[in-house]
């Protein structure tokens, strides 16, 4: 008899799952035996293609794709429907999906006032109303798990634009409001990466994290699979954890 992988049963949902470090993180569960979806703003064939090529789960209900936008709380909770419809659960929550633009921090005229709305948009309030549209499925079971990707620009004020790193250092706070408020039935981590390789920032071409890696103490960037064996750490081994976060840099801020 094979034994049984650690998220057998469990559905997992990835907001921003065609990204980077959305697919590395889904490829991770379902290795796991988790059963994912994947989503997209509106390239529903690629986020369903991608969810094709995942590893076999015993879930007869399989792995898909889906649309949904962090920054359009209607178009979430419909997400939320169709999860429920489809699987009728959800253990995990995992928020991938931002933006960013690089801003030189002394450029104050450049981060407008809609710039900042719109960061603070699709960088922490899409967040907030992605885990809201959730927490019934995920209190249900009374085992759920949020995983926010946040970002060490949230702790050391240093990043593509000041925006970034106020909606960061945002949603550090939140996993730790939320990680009392939705206790015990629902832990809340968030997964703080320094650079990682790939096309999230513009403009970030292998010259950029070659010198970054030069200057970082494990003397390399993140991959996106740094960042999933992170999220998988923290579904399967830190179970004791919750409101805090976890920096996934290679050592960068502490240079």
């Amino acid at each position: 008899m094979s034994t049984p992988l650690a998220l057998d049963g469990k559905v997992a949902v990835i907001l921003g799952g065609t990204g980077g470090i959305g697919q590395a993180t889904a490829r991770r569960l379902a290795e796991h035996g988790a059963a994912v979806v994947l989503t997209s703003r509106s390239k529903l064939d690629e986020a369903a293609s991608l969810a094709a090529a995942l590893p076999a789960i015993s879930n007869p209900a399989g792995h898909a794709g889906m649309l949904a936008a962090v920054e359009d709380t209607p178009s979430l909770v419909a997400l939320a429907a169709a999860v429920q419809a489809r699987y009728g659960r959800a253990d995990i929550l995992v928020n991938t999906a931002g933006f960013t633009q690089p801003i030189a921090h002394a450029n104050l005229d450049a981060l407008t006032d809609d710039f900042i709305d719109r960061m603070f948009e699709v960088n922490w309030r899409g967040q907030f109303a992605a885990i809201r549209s959730f927490a019934p499925l995920l209190r249900a079971n009374n085992d759920g798990l949020v995983v926010n990707i946040s970002s060490i620009a949230g702790s050391t004020g240093t990043g593509s634009n000041i925006a970034y790193c106020a909606a960061k250092a945002g949603l550090d706070v939140m996993a730790m409001s939320l990680g009392r408020a939705l206790a015990p039935a629902i832990r809340v981590l968030n997964v703080s990466p320094g650079v990682v390789q790939t096309d999230f920032v513009a403009g970030r071409d292998q010259a950029f994290n070659d010198k970054t890696a030069a200057t970082t103490p494990l003397k390399r960037v993140g991959q996106p699979d740094d960042i999933a064996d992170a999220v998988m750490a923290c579904a399967v081994s830190l179970r004791f954890s919750t409101g805090t976060t976890l920096v996934v840099d290679g050592g960068r801020r502490l240079g």
